[in-house]
């Protein structure tokens, strides 16, 4: 096992490193120029897409409303790097790593609406009739030949193989260690209730699932938005003195740090905060569109909207609020030891007292739960292309006993389960990195289909082809 996570952190430092880390922006640059910066000019009209909260489903088509694939997708997006990942970076990097991780997030919005757009253009049907899409779909049907289905193949096993760590086992273990420091439930009780209702929920398939997160998600971001409003409101008058903090060591090395955070720096801030808002967002990893493109929706840049607006919830509004958080609470200088879910903790009960800790457990519970459901259905998406309908039974067996072992499995075992779960997160983030490759040389590739696609949308837009979002015909 040492060898093997020896080679996993050097793989691990190469697909979260500089290189891959400029292709992955590099990459949402280009499709930005090339699409006509679709993220700015499709911002009010994924606005309005989004809070139309459009109701259309598929029926016996086996598909999903709109909001419902975005919900499932922002399930799996909006996660524990919310609050621990942006805490990593503005520790280890320091607050400049914020402003990195927003600009990231800017052409992430691009390159999410682009992977998003040729998912639904190019998705398939399984042979239960249900709607899979995908990078693997793209990779195979839009590129084509053998080089096409190799990378399909390859895309898909790093996505089924990352779904242990990234979707069930650590998130689990979250969860529970969530319960744990808010109300003191044991571990095993919380991983019992999570495998029951999980399995539950992912019995009934897309639908079931789609349901429970179309509740729980807008639910979840709005708890923990208010929770961080009040604390900023709390604040105000240090927001100024913090966003400027993080503006000048986001492209100036500081002059004068505590010796506890001399790691800060300009290229510890870009790599850092690129990595982190790209962990967060997952824009360019290739997961989101697998829900995505099961939406019945008119046309696929119409969806691609939905893309734009989950990057901006995920980092330029949450990741935001919890990174002000931490700053304008001093935690970062006053705690220097602290880092992940601890010290994003310690700013929230610093600033709420007690409350601040049920508010950050609560949050956090919600959002590895949510995480849980919705990378089941990439899990899920991934195995179906790889054998076939006919290992989903078994897959949803694998991810009831991934909770119950991530919940429990340190509880029982001690050291060794510690490790394992460690060791498995650890393996899981790679994978997850590696995910990103195939990934980006499909847009690549198709960037000339995503421009005919755009051109498209547009023609048929201004003819009146496209069904505008009406809220109260919605409602």
């Amino acid at each position: 096992m040492e060898f093997v996570m020896k080679i996993n952190s050097a793989v691990n430092s190469f697909v979260w490193g500089a290189p891959v880390l400029a292709l992955l922006v590099g990459t949402g640059c280009l499709l930005t120029v090339m699409l006509g910066f679709p993220q700015i000019r499709y911002f009010v009209p994924a606005m309005k897409e989004v809070f139309s909260f459009r109701k259309k489903s598929g029926g016996a088509d086996k598909s999903i409303s709109s909001f419902a694939a975005m919900a499932t997708a922002m399930a799996a997006t909006v996660g524990t790097g919310n609050v621990a990942g942006v805490a990593t970076a503005i520790h280890l990097a320091g607050p400049g790593a914020l402003v990195w991780m927003l600009i990231s997030a800017f052409f992430g919005m691009c390159t999410k609406f682009a992977e998003v757009a040729l998912a639904v253009h190019f998705r398939q049907k399984d042979a239960h009739g249900d709607w899979r899409g995908g990078t693997m779909y793209i990779l195979e049907h839009g590129i084509g030949d053998r080089f096409g289905k190799f990378l399909a193949v390859i895309f898909a096993i790093f996505a089924f193989l990352a779904s242990f760590g990234i979707g069930a086992a650590t998130q689990a273990n979250s969860a529970a260690e969530a319960l744990s420091m808010g109300w003191n439930i044991d571990h095993l009780y919380s991983g019992i209730f999570m495998a029951v209702f999980v399995g539950l929920v992912i019995i009934g398939g897309l639908k079931s699932l789609a349901t429970v997160t179309t509740l729980l998600v807008p639910f979840m971001a709005v708890f923990y938005i208010i929770g961080a409003v009040v604390v900023l409101i709390q604040n105000a008058a240090h927001i100024p003195g913090a966003i400027g903090d993080a503006i000048n060591l986001a492209f100036n090395n500081p002059e004068t740090i505590p010796a506890g955070l001399a790691g800060w720096g300009v290229k510890e801030a870009i790599q850092r905060g690129i990595a982190r808002g790209v962990f967060s967002n997952e824009a360019g990893m290739g997961s989101a569109p697998m829900v995505h493109a099961t939406a019945n929706v008119d046309h696929p840049v119409q969806q691609g909207f939905y893309g734009i607006f989950e990057v901006f919830m995920d980092t330029i509004v949450i990741c935001t609020m919890t990174g002000l958080v931490i700053l304008t609470t001093g935690t970062l200088t006053s705690s220097p030891d602290l880092t992940g879910a601890q010290l994003t903790l310690q700013a929230f009960e610093n600033a709420l007292g007690v409350t601040g800790k049920y508010v950050l457990s609560v949050g956090l519970l919600l959002f590895a739960f949510t995480t849980i459901l919705g990378w089941y259905w990439y899990a899920e998406t991934a195995v179906t292309y790889l054998f076939g309908v006919v290992a989903k039974p078994f897959m949803k067996i694998i991810w009831v006993v991934l909770i119950l072992f991530g919940a429990a499995g340190g509880q029982f075992l001690g050291a060794v389960g510690n490790d394992f779960l460690n060791n498995l997160w650890d393996i899981s983030d790679t994978l997850n990195g590696l995910m990103a490759l195939p990934n980006l040389v499909g847009l690549l590739l198709l960037t000339m289909t995503l421009k005919k696609l755009v051109k498209d949308y547009d023609k048929k837009n201004a003819a009146g082809k496209i069904t505008p979002p009406d809220f109260f015909n919605e409602l």
